[in-house]
């Protein structure tokens, strides 16, 4: 998959920059699971490879804090203390962060904000990672990247909804939202779309991560068994319920303006690819 069809995609972003002289800025969309941050971290060495300096940012070290999430979840809907959904993330910092690391130099030192999931909060500035010199290439990935405004209301279409946002009061804010984070996802220079085949096969991939996450956190503690907000597969499946009107919405409009999708099969692999432009035609 590398050589077919992601080595012909980081050559295309190292076209792009080095013909406009400008650092180009690459979304990549795809549901939990799909693999995201794998590719992110593939283009970023492919990328490296040209001595290009690519920074990666994910739309989850944007999240807003837990206190911040709580505020909200008794101000306007108690759903909105689950972290994942447009509202849920600081807009106004990820707006910072993309023109700082647009307007990076040799000299610069930038911060980038990371977000741990096991503790579901913001980590200390201390633990942010920093960034020094300029900036080719900004990678922005996430499961929401790039999604266009659309009606998010309708009959609830899971338990989630039907239990706790019957009325709609928290589809309709969370549409809302989404219009505002057009500012962020306007910085897109070209938007690359990983398309699962199904909620089921996203929530057998979340469970993978989940996995990992807690082995993860077991040797940070190096004791068997540390504690951590890892969640169990009925948690997982209720928490991937915040996700999936928005996610099967995608599905359906995104591939009409994504510049690159690839369809995922159950095997986690690449079954079919299309491009909106030929990665080989001239710019």
């Amino acid at each position: 998959m590398a050589t077919e069809y992601f080595l012909p995609l980081a050559d295309h972003i190292g076209q792009r920059h080095f013909q406009q002289q400008q650092t180009q800025v690459v979304g990549i969309n795809g549901a939990q699971g799909t693999g995201k941050s794998t590719l992110s971290g593939l283009l970023k060495r492919l990328l490296h490879a040209k001595q290009l300096e690519c920074v990666v940012l994910s739309i989850d070290d944007l999240y807003l804090t837990r206190a911040q999430r709580a505020d909200l979840g008794r101000d306007i809907h108690p759903l909105l203390q689950t972290r994942g959904v447009p509202g849920t993330h600081d807009l106004a910092l990820g707006l910072l962060l993309l023109d700082t690391l647009k307007a990076a130099d040799t000299h610069s030192r930038i911060h980038i904000p990371r977000f741990d999931k096991a503790q579901d909060d913001r980590r200390a500035l201390a633990d942010w990672q920093l960034h020094e010199g300029r900036v080719d290439v900004i990678i922005l990935e996430g499961w929401c990247v790039g999604a266009r405004p659309a009606s998010l209301s309708g009959a609830p279409i899971n338990a989630l909804e039907q239990q706790h946002d019957a009325d709609g009061r928290w589809r309709d804010y969370v549409e809302q939202q989404l219009q505002a984070y057009q500012r962020l996802f306007r910085h897109i220079d070209l938007l690359v779309m990983l398309k699962a085949p199904s909620m089921d096969s996203v929530m057998e991939w979340r469970w993978l991560q989940e996995e990992k996450l807690q082995e993860e956190q077991q040797r940070e503690h190096s004791l068997p068994g540390a504690p951590a907000a890892i969640m169990d597969k009925a948690e997982l499946r209720r928490f991937i319920m915040h996700y999936e009107r928005l996610t099967r919405m995608m599905w359906q409009t995104l591939p009409l303006h994504a510049d690159v999708v690839f369809e995922l099969d159950d095997a986690h692999n690449i079954a079919a690819a299309s491009y909106r432009h030929s990665l080989n035609a001239t710019l």
